[in-house]
């Protein structure tokens, strides 16, 4: 009995990482905001399955999850969702494509958009974005301009956690091994 228990436990263990999905903090500390590089911001990163998007942004900004044309022409009209709360958490279910733009005045065409790439839970691939189109004048906006602070060390985002997870996973097989023998 205490062999199916341990054994069941170290099934549970092996599952972890699946079924917790790391938070991306879009932006890191800069949050949604105007003069953002969310391509730079998007590369080197592969989002999974399970994984969510967390925009932070304040009352000047919104969130419109669109389709690849309306990424591309910064156009809500075939709006999947809008989000409009400064704190939306967007869940990751299913593989494919994904596009975000803010929907305010002239913000989508001076870069505010992201288009991330979501792979199967156990895919290790790179995540591949899209290059934005560069505007020819910069959009001008009546809300308070963001900034960016070069000089600052890089932020954390939540894929520290997952290693966390995997030494958290490593003891707790361990134990049950341990159990086993």
């Amino acid at each position: 009995m205490a062999k199916a228990i341990a054994a069941s436990f170290l099934v549970l263990m092996l599952a972890f990482p699946t079924v917790f999905g790391v938070d991306y903090d879009v932006g890191d500390s800069n949050g949604w905001a105007s003069q953002v590089d969310y391509t730079t911001w998007v590369s080197g990163k592969t989002f999974h399955v399970g994984d969510n998007l967390v925009f932070k942004y304040d009352s000047s900004h919104e969130v419109d999850e669109v389709n690849e044309s309306g990424y591309s022409s910064c156009s809500s009209s075939n709006l999947i969702k809008n989000h409009n709360d400064g704190n939306s958490k967007i869940a990751l279910s299913a593989t494919g494509n994904r596009y975000f733009i803010c929907p305010r005045a002239g913000h989508c065409a001076g870069g505010m958009k992201l288009q991330i790439n979501v792979v199967a839970a156990n895919s290790t691939t790179p995540t591949t974005p899209s290059t934005p189109s560069t505007p020819s004048s910069p959009p001008s906006e009546s809300g308070t301009p963001s900034t960016t602070n070069s000089t600052s060390p890089p932020s954390t985002n939540g894929a520290v956690g997952v290693s966390g997870s995997i030494g958290l996973l490593a003891a707790a097989s361990a134990v049950v091994l341990g159990f086993m023998g």
